[in-house]
């Protein structure tokens, strides 16, 4: 069954059951390519085991890595609307088993119940003002609010009061947009006041509510 969280958490459960007859199942590798950036893509996916990764590059080849979406999370609900270029890549982080629905089968659905498109353009709304935002914190907040946004959100599936993130600065700076060099700078600071620690292969973090203040979540 797809989830009833993120594009879906709105959703009425007619419209949840509608989507869920239209769902097929879909496997991938360690490493494998659901889609690249500029692919054609006409379909909604939904998480159910393992993680996928969201990246863009830039024109120059540059890499920015957007999120790592893990069981629960969606993403693809633009091609459900306009079926399109895809804007990013999503590659399996570990075998990962999806849910997806095709634009042209989710249509075929709807032809038998007009009344529930209403509520899915509702739930496009709430998903166009959502990434709104996702795009206003990157072009305005600092790069320390985003970097300490970017890990909370990278963490917050670990339900412990000290949570670990697998992460390289490598990395990081590339879900920040932003050169290792000034992630390690920042990271440098925040472990001399006790807020991060190394650990092996990436960050241990031993005050979430510094890091949360940091991340000045009131603003935008």
């Amino acid at each position: 069954m797809l989830p009833d969280s993120g594009f879906l958490s709105n959703a009425s459960q007619d419209l949840r059951d509608l989507m869920g007859r239209a769902a097929t199942e879909v496997t991938l590798k360690d490493g494998e390519t659901l889609f690249d950036q500029g692919d054609e893509g006409d379909t909604l996916y939904a998480v159910t085991e393992g993680a996928i990764e969201l990246s863009v590059l830039s024109r120059e080849g540059r890499k920015l890595s957007l999120d790592i979406l893990r069981p629960g999370d969606m993403f693809g609900e633009i091609a459900l609307f306009d079926p399109s270029l895809r804007t990013a890549a999503a590659v399996a982080v570990g075998e990962t088993h999806l849910l997806s629905v095709r634009n042209a089968d989710l249509l075929r659905e709807l032809r038998h119940a007009p009344e529930l498109a209403v509520d899915l353009v509702k739930l496009a709304g709430q998903r166009m003002r959502w990434m709104n935002r996702q795009l206003s914190e990157q072009v305005f907040l600092p790069m320390p609010s985003r970097l300490a946004r970017k890990i909370l959100h990278l963490t917050e599936h670990e339900k412990t009061d000290q949570p670990m993130l697998d992460m390289s600065q490598t990395d990081l700076a590339e879900f920040v947009g932003a050169t290792r060099e000034a992630v390690s700078k920042t990271l440098s600071t925040w472990k001399k006041r006790g807020v991060v620690e190394n650990a092996k292969g990436g960050l241990k973090i031993l005050d979430s509510s510094a890091l949360r203040a940091m991340a000045d979540l009131d603003e935008l």
